[in-house]
């Protein structure tokens, strides 16, 4: 079990965006999670990444380790990194510099052996220039690598916050609506980098996101949340044909074959 949480919940105020969810996930799952706007989605990841405290009685446990109330930095060294829903990369540095970024955790000289340049450290700075090269030419962006991340498309600087994420050699990816403003084919495109990445690296992912297509051809499970709560968990199939999730997405005046068509499509 790479990720568990029992009673996980975050009030603000009134508002409960999560409410007492338990939720497991296995070494090497890709898992969906799915839901209609303000379900709790975001609000989920962000309590397993750290960003938000939990309510009290909350445990979250990552590859053994408790990290309810841990900090993010402490979470990112277990293995953990993510995605945001709002692109955040680095504007003003080259798509290279990013992923040098996301590798910052796994770097094994100081600042004071970079300024030396001793042998060690040039040969560690090369070897770790080929791994991100590697990694940039799996997600197809070699070609932009001295760019400046402001010069790349929407598409492309959603690759790079991927590439990225990778940069840090993750146990655990979360994809916080990673096809966001995609086209089609890129949607496509993005499935198989998703998959490719997953079997190449033996990754445990979760992605959150509102093309339904992305989880359903994806993910051999999915999650779904609606006002902050469980609602539904199983197959592709089950989840699609789930009255609750029918209801949440659709409401209760269409026929249940009508919606269920709706979802398909």
């Amino acid at each position: 079990m790479i990720l568990k949480t029992e009673n996980l919940s975050k009030h603000f105020g009134g508002l409960h965006a999560v409410d007492k969810i338990d939720f497991e996930l296995e070494e090497g799952e890709i898992r969906g999670l799915i839901g209609p706007n303000g379900s709790g989605k975001s609000t989920f990841f962000n309590l397993l990444t750290g960003i938000y405290r939990p309510e009290v009685g909350s445990r979250i446990w990552i590859n053994g380790t408790e990290t309810t109330y841990s900090e993010p930095h402490q979470i990112a060294a277990l293995g953990v990194a993510r995605t945001f829903q709002l692109l955040r990369v680095f504007a003003e540095m080259t798509v290279l510099g990013n992923l040098l970024v996301g590798h910052h955790l796994h770097v094994k000289y100081d600042s004071f052996s970079a300024a030396l340049g001793t042998r060690s450290t040039r040969n560690q700075e090369s070897s770790l220039r080929n791994e991100m090269m590697e990694l940039l030419s799996f997600i197809g962006l070699a070609d932009f690598a001295e760019l400046y991340a402001s010069e790349l498309s929407v598409g492309q600087r959603r690759l790079l916050a991927l590439g990225r994420a990778m940069a840090m050699r993750p146990k655990l990816l979360m994809l916080d609506e990673p096809a966001a403003g995609l086209s089609p084919v890129n949607v496509d495109n993005l499935l198989k980098i998703i998959l490719g990445l997953k079997e190449r690296y033996g990754l445990t992912v979760i992605v959150v996101e509102h093309i339904l297509k992305v989880v359903m051809e994806t993910c051999k499970k999915v999650t779904v949340l609606d006002h902050g709560q469980k609602i539904s968990e199983g197959s592709p199939d089950h989840v699609k044909s789930d009255p609750a999730v029918i209801e949440a997405y659709l409401g209760r005046e269409m026929q249940d074959e009508e919606v269920r068509e709706a979802l398909r499509a």
